[in-house]
């Protein structure tokens, strides 16, 4: 009895060693098998990427913001554009996220024109808006400043001035293009910066009014459609007078805000070579040093 007892206490633990020992097998197989360590540490690099910039409670560091940040997230993102019968003319923009760029591979590559982030709100300046404001226009591109604009930090006058004061003002050199505003989803908070519709259209105007008493032109409004239906309310009162820089990473522009029968220019992809954000410009080169003189 005692030596039976025993043998089927034994039975069960040498089975479940056993067990064990074909599923450490098994698993020092998968990790063995091509890509699975590359595929681990991507998903190590993708968190470490995630976390990179991230202030408290996961929402990105102020300042950080750029064009186009949550197109994806809020629009989805297609295919890329198909060719038109009307000439594109190739173009970027850049922020501190792309640090000092390879202007003469962009160059090379057929960009002819770039925007280039100046300031966000009243309290961030690009440190690295001198070596890509100067870097492409030494390269030939013609090239315009822009700025990320948060309406709950401050009026759209203070905003103006402060991106005028730091780079974003205008001279007719023919390869300086009017500033743009970047109004689009608030990456740090509620998506219409607290605002409602009406207040929001006299925060843009706000701004609209003071860039063109400082520097003499009408500034570019970059924006996606969605958040413009969502946070003005569709408002079509600047189409007429300020050019129009639509968001959308699809086949085709689609549907525009209020105002506008075509856009200017066109940020499709933010997945594009040597930097992420390309756009097209509505015409051919002549047409971006059009916009440029004014």
């Amino acid at each position: 009895m005692p030596v039976h007892r025993s043998g089927t206490a034994r039975r069960p633990r040498t089975a479940a060693a056993g067990i064990l020992l074909a599923l450490l097998s098994a698993l020092a197989l998968v990790l063995t098998l091509p890509g699975a360590a590359t595929a681990t540490v991507a998903a190590t690099n993708a968190d470490a990427d995630a976390d990179a910039g991230a202030g408290a409670g996961g929402k990105p560091e102020r300042g950080s913001a750029h064009m186009g940040m949550g197109v994806v997230e809020h629009d989805g993102q297609g295919d890329l554009p198909r060719d038109t019968r009307v000439t594109q003319t190739e173009g970027v923009d850049v922020s501190s996220h792309q640090g000092n760029v390879n202007w003469s591979t962009l160059w090379s590559s057929g960009v002819k024109w770039a925007y280039v982030k100046a300031t966000e709100g009243n309290y961030y300046k690009n440190p690295y808006f001198g070596q890509q404001y100067t870097g492409s226009y030494n390269v030939g591109m013609i090239r315009g400043a822009y700025h990320f604009a948060t309406p709950n930090d401050s009026s759209g006058a203070n905003q103006a001035n402060y991106f005028v004061d730091n780079g974003g003002g205008w001279s007719r050199d023919g390869r300086t293009l009017p500033g743009a505003l970047d109004i689009e989803w608030n990456p740090y908070g509620a998506q219409c910066y607290g605002k409602t519709q009406s207040a929001m259209v006299a925060w843009i105007r706000d701004f609209l009014t003071t860039y063109r008493a400082r520097t003499g032109r009408d500034a570019v409004i970059y924006t996606a459609t969605s958040w413009w239906k969502t946070c003005t309310g569709n408002y079509g009162g600047f189409g007429s007078v300020n050019p129009l820089w639509i968001a959308r990473y699809d086949t085709t522009v689609g549907e525009l805000p209020a105002g506008w029968g075509v856009q200017t220019m066109w940020q499709y992809t933010s997945t594009g070579p040597t930097v992420g954000d390309h756009n097209k410009f509505n015409g051919a080169l002549d047409r971006v040093q059009a916009l440029a003189y004014g």
